[in-house]
């Protein structure tokens, strides 16, 4: 409650800006939502503090609340209009960000905001892809069940499967040959599954 009302001050006595960034680029409400201080968060919103500005890395202050697994951060900006689809610089949202935390609720809070369920990253990975990537088994199910697109490829044009396969991920091959996936498509290479099943002795 201290850091509240030492923010209230300054900001009454116009001691620093609105959304005014330092010399790292990060705004105060970065820094609450990496530190998970939603009381602060809630008062800068209400001071109408711009909530979509960019650090060094291009995240905004969402996404620091996803990286960093604030819930209530997360869900004070989705409700004051934060963008849940911005890109940082390597292409990730806050539903990648989400998918590589394995925290569903988050997620879920992000779609219910329209977060984009299939958006890729620099590397073509939708955040389901990056989950299996990842061997999130949880996440996995968790888009699986909200109809993320179980046959997207990255940009080898991998298929979920294929990258299951290659991470030595046998559960996560059981549970994606329960989607029906094609076992036999192939990558920029030409290779299918099988021949990812091969160097990780793993039976597909």
């Amino acid at each position: 409650m201290g850091n509240v009302r030492k923010l209230q001050e300054i900001l009454f006595f116009g001691e620093t800006r609105r959304g005014r960034k330092r010399q790292d680029e990060q705004t105060a409400l970065h820094l609450a939502c990496a530190n998970g201080h939603p009381d602060v968060v809630a008062v800068l919103v209400e001071r109408k503090c711009q909530l979509d500005l960019f650090d060094n890395d291009y995240r905004t202050t969402l996404m620091k609340g996803v990286q960093c697994q604030n819930e209530r951060c997360v869900t004070i900006a989705l409700e004051h209009g934060a963008d849940p689809n911005l890109t940082d610089i390597a292409g990730n949202t806050a539903l990648h960000y989400a998918t590589l935390g394995s925290n569903t609720s988050i997620a879920e809070k992000l779609l219910l905001h329209h977060a984009n369920i299939e958006v890729r990253n620099k590397d073509e990975l939708t955040p389901f892809l990056l989950a299996v990537s990842e061997n999130k088994q949880q996440m996995v199910e968790f888009l699986i069940e909200k109809e993320a697109n179980v046959h997207a490829v990255d940009k080898l044009q991998r298929t979920a499967f294929m990258l299951a396969v290659h991470y030595d991920s046998a559960d996560l091959v059981r549970v994606l040959l329960q989607q029906g996936i094609n076992i036999f498509s192939e990558d920029v290479c030409g290779w299918t599954a099988e021949e990812y099943s091969i160097f990780n002795d793993l039976k597909v």
